[in-house]
Parts: structure tokens; sequence; C-alpha cells
């Protein structure tokens, strides 16, 4: 392990206000020092913007060039608020944005999803470039480094599959020599590229585990993500009251709460790190000198209720059209075109005549694999639900969480309750 290299990780909350990319530089000057390489998101909310530039270029409903001049104008505005006009980091800046202007002066592709990952990863391009500038500008010497160099996937877009053997060769050919060097390198998450040079991204949120990877392969002595939250928490804040900050949490319990769906880390982030036994730090950028939580293979006993929801969530049940029972060589088909569609399951429940699903909505992934099925299989789909989740669970918890809610599907796993939930209509409440 490389005992002096730390990998810090900065979404795009801590980046989304010129006083935001301030106040990171100012973490980033107590370990000026220290070997450190910095993996960045998009600032704030230029993902949704940026996919919502995707959205009308596909439909070709002649405002994607509206949105992107929107989007364009707001990135040099950030700049001008940094830096002066005639800084080099606007030539930079503009050659990232020449790269959305390009896509847009062509006919849609037929492939939705690569046209997502040409367009969207542009984010954190600029967010790269920006933060490399300001660091520079602030007397942090920085270097940086395209992601795409060193992260290599399969050829799924949107949901990208790292190859790890020549994932680790890049890293190690690139990115160690650059490390070697006096001063940070900065890079990109979210982001790869195929063996036919194409830019691919990691799934939404994917930077944690751009951050894992590089990690991984450089053999980081520790990793940070640093949030707008004190640390991992019992619950979200945002939909509970009273929610704990957890001191302590295992690889184990961190990969259990992420997998079901706790957001404040990306599910695939902890196994890499895992397997090297890299410990986790998750920490506030607004509280830099707090205890933050720390994740490693320590065992801890006795945690409190963790609640993970996950919104947007779909339902599909599934039965032959013969009305035959679900066997098992259906089962094997099915599960064959839903790793072909890269369809998240969250949870599944089978009956004789029925298969159960559920699945993160992202309806054209969704509408993709009902497609692809429809001959042999008949699927009806409940839209609008939520999964809770309940780790190390209290009956009194799951009377609360099921309150004005219908329960469509539950499962029971030792320590661990999931619960597809659909909200009671207003009118129809008492």
């Amino acid at each position: 392990m490389n005992q002096d290299l730390q990998v810090f990780k900065f979404g795009g909350a801590s980046l989304n206000s010129t006083e935001r990319i301030q106040q990171v530089a100012e973490i980033l000057r107590v370990v000026k020092d220290q070997k450190l390489l910095i993996v960045v998101s998009a600032m704030g909310k230029t993902t949704n913007e940026l996919e919502r530039i995707v959205e009308a270029y596909a439909a070709q409903n002649g405002k994607a060039q509206a949105l992107f001049e929107a989007f364009k104008q707001k990135c040099f505005e950030t700049c001008l608020a940094l830096f002066d006009q005639q800084h080099e980091v606007f030539i930079s800046l503009n050659d990232a944005l020449v790269e959305i202007e390009w896509v847009l002066e062509e006919e849609p592709h037929e492939n939705y999803d690569y046209t997502y990952d040409q367009i969207v990863p542009v984010g954190e391009i600029v967010s790269s470039i920006i933060m490399h500038a300001f660091l520079n500008e602030r007397g942090l010497p920085t270097q940086w480094l395209d992601a795409r160099d060193i992260i290599l996937t399969d050829n799924i877009y949107r949901e990208g599959w790292v190859q790890w053997k020549e994932t680790q060769e890049n890293a190690m050919r690139m990115a160690k020599p650059m490390l070697e060097q006096p001063g940070f390198v900065i890079t990109q998450g979210f982001i790869g590229t195929t063996s036919e040079n194409f830019t691919t991204t990691l799934g939404r949120e994917g930077s944690d585990y751009t951050a894992a990877i590089f990690s991984y392969c450089l053999d980081a002595a520790s990793m940070t993500i640093w949030k707008d939250v004190p640390g991992v928490l019992t619950g979200d804040p945002r939909l509970f009251d009273n929610v704990t900050k957890l001191d302590l949490l295992s690889y184990k319990e961190a990969i259990e709460m992420t997998y079901y769906g706790a957001q404040v880390i990306h599910p695939k982030t902890i196994k890499p790190l895992q397997n090297k036994s890299i410990p986790l730090y998750v920490k506030s950028f607004l509280d830099p000198e707090g205890s933050g939580t720390y994740i490693s293979d320590e065992v801890v006993d006795n945690y409190p209720p963790l609640v993970a929801v996950e919104s947007k969530q779909a339902l599909l049940h599934i039965s032959t059209r013969d009305f035959s029972f679900v066997a098992e060589h259906h089962m094997s088909n099915l599960f064959g075109v839903i790793a072909e569609h890269r369809l998240q399951v969250n949870m599944m429940q089978n009956t004789a005549i029925c298969f159960s699903i559920c699945v993160n909505d992202v309806e054209a992934k969704v509408e993709a694999f009902t497609r692809a099925i429809e001959k042999e299989f008949k699927v009806i789909i409940d839209r609008d639900l939520e999964l809770i989740t309940v780790r190390h669970y209290q009956e009194k918890i799951l009377e609360e969480l099921r309150a004005d809610k219908i329960v469509l599907l539950e499962e029971r796993i030792r320590q661990t309750v999931q619960m597809v939930l659909k909200s009671v209509p207003i009118m129809k409440r008492k």
C-alpha cells in the first residue's frame, strides 16, 4: 500500500458556488504537502441541466440549443467570478463545451444512452478544468488528468463496467508518475471510456466509485468523501427527524446500506476498498475538523436502526402468457435480459405463476426490458413507488414507516426488512 497517497472526492454540493469552491481550496491547503489525488463531480445541479439538453436533443423539439447556451453562459459566469478575463481557463473551458456543440450539430444517434454519455460527462470535465485552474491560481500546484485515459469500461453506455486489469495498468503507467511530482493531481468522477475511445459513464452519482477505482489501482492509504452532512447518518435528514451520525461503520454494513439505497455513498464504492483494506472517511466540507464517519474492516456491534429510502421505483409483475408456472428456464432467460439491459433490481419475489421485481424506474430501461420479453411474458407495472429498507429494525419503526401507505411487497431477511410502498391518495385517507 502506498502509505503516502490519499484520495479525496468532492461532490457537486461542495462546488456549487464560488464560495464553496474557495472553501474546498482552503480544505486542500491544509494538506498541500501531502500526496493527493482529487476526484470532482460536476458542479451543483449541472448533471440535471445536461440531462435536459440530452432529452431535448433526442426529442428534436427545438429547445436543446437554448438550453445549451444557458448552460454555457453559466459556466463562463462562474469563471468570470473566479478569474481575470484573460485567464487561459477560458480557452480550456471553450474546448470542453465544443464537445457538446459537435454532438448537437449531428442527427441524434439511435442509441439514447450513447448520446447521454457524449454530453453529460462534460459537466465533470468543466468542473475539473475550473478547479484545476483555481487551485493553481491559489498557489496549490495541481496537474490535470483525464479519467478517460485511465478508466476503461465495456461498451455499455450509462452503466459501464470497469475493465479492471487494463484500468490498473493505465493508472500505474499514467497516474502514478504524475503523483510522484510535487503538488496535487485532479481528475473527474463518473466517466470512463470504451476500447474505441467513446466516453462512457459509470452510473448516476458514480464519482464515489471513481475515487474507489483510483484508490484501489494506486494502493491508496485512505480515501475521503466530502459531503454536506457530518458523516454517514442513520437516515436521510431531509426525510426523517432525529437522525444520528455513525462514528464507525464496517465495510460489510456500509456495503449493505449502500446496496439498499443509502444515498451518502455510491453502492459500488465500498468493495474495491474492502479488497485492499483501504479505510474510507466520510466528512463534511462544512465542518472539516469534524470527526465524520470511519469505515474499515473493524467489527462494530449494536448498530441502531438504519433506514434507506429509494424513490422512483417500479414493481414489475411478470407472468407467462400461457399461464404455465414460472419455471427455472424462464428465470434463466429473464435474468439474462435483466443483465443485458442493466436493470437495477432492488428486490424480487416469485410465486408459482408470477415473478415480481422492484427496479429503479429509469423509464427507457424499463420499457426496453418490457419490449424484450413481451412475446413470452405478460408484464404489469406499478409505478410511483418507494422502497424502504430498514437494517437492525424495530417493529415500532416499521409501523411508523407503513403509516398512510399500501404495502405491495415485503420481505424479511435476518436483520433487514424491505418494503415496496405506495402512498394512499389523500382523498382516501381517514
